[in-house]
């Protein structure tokens, strides 16, 4: 008996049975109606890296088309993420700043939004561990060399 294990095609992934394709579009619109409400723009996203880690996953961003589909989707994903905590943090300010009727009601609304931010946090520590598992993969096949001059 043999067992094999890997990816289909990327056509054949679904994600909580939505395709990539899909997933992307509806990310791009969240992103876009969450801009346009807090009134941001795309500068104000946060860099993972310092120095020169940061300038270099700016130049990658901007004009290397090295990066595989995984590295791509899971740097979008990380995007994603820390959107959504950004959000919550602010949620979490306007909900302690906010006047309730019972100081236990005020805790509920908070813990509940700290639970929120753990999750999320929780979500980019392990989408921030598959980026690394992934680009030590690609930087061991050589994939991430850049041959050009």
């Amino acid at each position: 008996m043999s067992l094999s294990v890997g990816f289909p095609g990327a056509g054949a992934i679904l994600i909580n049975g939505k395709s990539p394709a899909t997933i992307d579009a509806l990310s791009n619109a969240a992103a876009e109606e969450a801009s346009t409400a807090l009134g941001t723009d795309e500068s104000d996203t946060l860099r993972v890296g310092a120095g020169k880690q940061a300038e270099k996953s700016e130049a990658a961003d901007s004009g290397g088309d090295n990066q595989s589909i995984v590295v791509k989707m899971l740097l979008k994903r990380m995007q994603e993420l820390q959107e959504q905590l950004k959000q919550q943090q602010q949620q979490l300010a306007a909900a302690q700043a906010a006047d309730y009727p019972t100081p236990e009601a005020k805790q509920t609304v908070v813990m509940g939004l700290q639970g929120q931010i753990a999750q999320t946090n929780g979500a980019l520590a392990e989408v921030s561990g598959n980026l690394v598992r992934e680009l030590a993969k690609d930087s061991s096949s050589g994939g991430l060399v850049n041959t050009t001059a």
